[in-house]
């Protein structure tokens, strides 16, 4: 496991363990794709074809499979060695993925080489998130694309909306100090008896024609038990969280070096897109 100073050890061996729990090995076809346009479909796949770029944070590697197949050659990074290793198996066969174990500051990847990247649910784990974006853009080369989701902080969302998150997270900074089979345990039954009824209402009020977006978990309506059970675990297990809104993760990028922002309009919030300004 690597070392730097804007790296949680605790943070790199919850989602080494949450990897571990679900590995995403069954997540293939449809399901795959629909989870994936949630992020990409902002992205510039069609530029991209002989471009060389990484997946910073990689996890169980799922994006990664979609993304390697169209482009040209694909870093996976992960500071943990399990979700790595996972990555590995879920990739075996994929010969345009090379892996590397290194946190967002650690990585071998040289400054100004990379034509694209993407970043997806894990900077706002870092101790400094900005420092992390900072990192991410250094890696490209002027012009080169990245792709960023950070955990909005409901700007978009009425107060009450945000007033039960503000309960849950109480929730949150307590489970996610319990030993890991403990708060699987407690999270799993979250996603039993709060995720899937939320869901499952939101999904039969949208066939009536409500409209369902300030539900609380509506975005999980059209997915699977699965990943309800993975989110619940990535959501109430993790010891570090940072939340921003638009507007600040807009102001980050910029003074990373990106310009063009483009924010998604749908959820999951906030995803963004941005292009490596020349100098």
């Amino acid at each position: 496991m690597t070392k730097d100073k804007n790296i949680n050890t605790f943070v790199v061996k919850d989602f080494g363990d949450e990897w571990r729990t679900f590995n995403q090995e069954s997540l293939t076809g449809n399901a795959l794709l629909a989870a994936a346009d949630e992020y990409f479909h902002l992205f510039p796949f069609d530029r991209l074809k002989y471009a060389t770029g990484f997946d910073m944070g990689c996890g169980s590697g799922r994006w990664a499979k979609v993304v390697a197949p169209q482009v040209h050659s694909l870093t996976c990074i992960d500071p943990s060695s399990i979700a790595l290793e996972q990555a590995r198996r879920n990739l075996k066969g994929v010969p345009n993925c090379t892996f590397e174990c290194a946190s967002v500051e650690g990585t071998s990847l040289k400054d100004n080489s990379q034509d694209f990247g993407y970043c997806l649910g894990v900077l706002h784990h870092v101790p400094d998130t900005a420092s992390g974006l900072k990192e991410c853009v250094k890696k490209l080369k002027e012009e080169g694309v990245f792709l960023l989701y950070l955990y909005y902080r409901f700007d978009n969302k009425p107060t009450w909306f945000r007033f039960i998150w503000k309960v849950s997270d109480w929730g949150r900074r307590g489970i996610s100090k319990l030993p890991f089979r403990l708060k699987l345990c407690i999270s799993q039954i979250g996603a039993a008896f709060v995720y899937w009824p939320l869901a499952r209402t939101s999904l039969l009020l949208e066939k009536f024609g409500m409209n369902v977006l300030n539900i609380p978990l509506s975005n999980y309506r059209n997915k699977s038990f699965y990943f309800m059970r993975t989110d619940a675990l990535d959501r109430f297990g993790t010891k570090l969280e940072h939340r921003f809104t638009k507007e600040e993760i807009r102001k980050m990028m910029i003074d990373a070096g990106l310009k063009d922002i483009r924010f998604s309009t749908r959820p999951p919030f906030w995803v963004a897109l941005g292009i490596k300004a020349t100098r």
